[in-house]
Formats: C-alpha cells, sequence, structure tokens
C-alpha cells in the first residue's frame, strides 16, 4: 500500500477538499482527486499521532476540529463505490502498516471506524479487507488490550458486530484500488444477484424500491389542503350551528387527524420497511446505489452521539 509518511504541499497548490466549495468532476474514476482525500486522512491521522493519542475520545476531538466529517460533501456523483474503497484502503494502511507507531495504527483504526459510520449512504458501503490485512488488524488489537486500551478493543467489537467489512483473498501488496473494487463488489453482489434478478423479473419492484412517497403523493401541498379543509369545515357547521341544531353532527368538525397526518405516518411507515429491505438485501449497495443523501446537516457532534452511545454498550 503506497501511504506517504512525509505530507508535502501539492505542486499545483491545490488545497484540502473539506469544507471548500468543489466544482461539478467528470463522470467516471479518473475524473475523482483522491490524492486530495488521501492527503486530508494522512493529515488527520498526523494530528492524533503528533499528540501521541490512543483513545477514540482524542481522536473524536481531533476529528470534529477539523469537521471532517465535510469530506463527505466533496464527494463525486459517481464512481461511489470506487471512492469510498479507495478511501477504506488508504485508511487500512495507517492501521495494518507493522513499521509505524502504535499510535499511527490506531489512528488509522479509528478514522475507518468513523469514515463508515458518518458515510451518507443508505446502506452503507461495505469495507474491504484482504486477509492478510485482517491478520494485522488482529495483532493490533491483541496489542491494544495488552496495551490497556480497551476501547479499541470496543471499537473493533462494533465493527464485527454490525458485519462492516467483506474478506477478500487479494493481499494489501498486490491489490491496486479498482483490484479491490471489483472483488468486493463481485462478493458483495453475488449474495443477492439470482434473488433480486429473479425478483425483479417478474413484478415492478424496482420502481417502489426508489419510490418518494412524499412526492407522489405531494405530501407538502396534503399537508396545507387538509389543514384549510379541517378549517373551513369548523367554519360550516359553526355557521350552520347558528340556525339549526347541530349537535348530531358537531363530531364531524372535531377531527383528531388530519389526513396530512395520516398520510405522513404512512410515509414514515414505507421508509421504514423501504430502509429495512436495503439493509436486509444490500440492494442499493455497491453495484445500484448512485444517490446520496441529499443536504446532509452536520451538527455540532458530526453523528458522534451515537458512535458513542454505541462503543458504552461495547
Amino acid at each position: 500500500m503506497n501511504r506517504r509518511k512525509n505530507l508535502k504541499p501539492h505542486a499545483s497548490g491545490e488545497i484540502s477538499n473539506i469544507g471548500k466549495p468543489q466544482t461539478k468532476k467528470k463522470s467516471h474514476a479518473s475524473g475523482i482527486k483522491l490524492p486530495l482525500f488521501k492527503r486530508d486522512i494522512d493529515e488527520l491521522i498526523d494530528e492524533f499521532v503528533e499528540g501521541d493519542f490512543t483513545t477514540f475520545d482524542e481522536m473524536k476531538r481531533v476529528w470534529l476540529s477539523r469537521k471532517f466529517s465535510y469530506i463527505y460533501e466533496a464527494i463525486p456523483n459517481t464512481s461511489l463505490a470506487f471512492f469510498m474503497q479507495s478511501l477504506y484502503a488508504h485508511t487500512i494502511g495507517h492501521m495494518v502498516s507493522t513499521g509505524d507507531s502504535f499510535s499511527r495504527r490506531l489512528g488509522g483504526l479509528y478514522c475507518l471506524y468513523c469514515l463508515h459510520e458518518t458515510q451518507p449512504f443508505k446502506p452503507k458501503f461495505r469495507i474491504y479487507i484482504s486477509l492478510q490485512e485482517l491478520g494485522k488488524f488482529r495483532d493490533l488489537i491483541v496489542e491494544a488490550k495488552d496495551k490497556g486500551v480497551e476501547i479499541a478493543t470496543a471499537v473493533a467489537k462494533q465493527m464485527f458486530d454490525k458485519n462492516v467489512f467483506i474478506y477478500g483473498a487479494v493481499e494489501v501488496d498486490e491489490a491496486s484500488a479498482t483490484e479491490k473494487l471489483n472483488q468486493s463488489t463481485e462478493l458483495q453482489n453475488a449474495l443477492v444477484r439470482c434473488a433480486y434478478e429473479k425478483l425483479n423479473s417478474n413484478t415492478e419492484i424496482e420502481k417502489f424500491i426508489h419510490l418518494d412517497m412524499g412526492n407522489e403523493v405531494g405530501l407538502s401541498s396534503l399537508h396545507k389542503m387538509s389543514i384549510e379543509y379541517a378549517e373551513a369545515k369548523k367554519r360550516a357547521i359553526k355557521g350552520a350551528g347558528e340556525i339549526v341544531e347541530i349537535d348530531d353532527i358537531k363530531h364531524i368538525a372535531e377531527e383528531k387527524e388530519l389526513m396530512g397526518e395520516r398520510v405522513e405516518k404512512l410515509k414514515k411507515e414505507w421508509d421504514s420497511q423501504k430502509n429495512s429491505f436495503y439493509e436486509k438485501t444490500k440492494v442499493d449497495s455497491l453495484a445500484t446505489t448512485q444517490k446520496l443523501l441529499k443536504d446532509v446537516a452536520h451538527g455540532e457532534d458530526d453523528g458522534f452521539d451515537e458512535l458513542d452511545r454505541l462503543l458504552s454498550e461495547s
């Protein structure tokens, strides 16, 4: 794995991707400026190493100080699998480099975990790791345990419990990012290809998989219309009450739930079932997902509240 240990300014004068306006990239892998993203990862881990840090909380502070989750705002619109596996492979290089410090290897582990957990894709792109790299990963966890860094063990446990890895035979020194991508794509898609093709051959499930119910039914307009209708109904019944006895029809105006609210609940149920289908089948992952979750909001914790909760339970 090629990885720069001594960072130098780019001759082109190009700057970090994080937090900077991006021009639209070409729609093929060669248009992705991977060296810039890799440099961002190098600098993140370098800062972690300079502090001689070893804990996840320390990586969290470095990550947040650099607003590192914004790395995903500069991602390409296509070749997403290539992009993600390239980031993962570069980070794994830090994690398994036996000639590097304990702090750097832990920084690689924590960075890899955070890259996976903060990505804006559903379902998440899993991490390709070779058997050779897996062995070195195991050695790192054993060393961390011997040195009393229990949080590293908790991070590793979370990754295995959540099945974030795709295991392959291509060794780290043999494989280019493209070769790793090809194998990870084949491994993941082979699990569902036959069932997925059979399912789609006689049904319109593809249409429904990507259905956005809110847009289909015009949910925002429906909300407005249902509110206006409820108010108009109340006024009409009130007006009628000034003329005739309306005790038997008062309940009509006392609607407990508006149509827009009922449809909103249906939409949430639909989205939940759709996401469950994604997670169980991985249909929308390496081969079929080319759609970002738009307008991803990065709060002050950049998603770390959930990570902290998961790690505390490990």
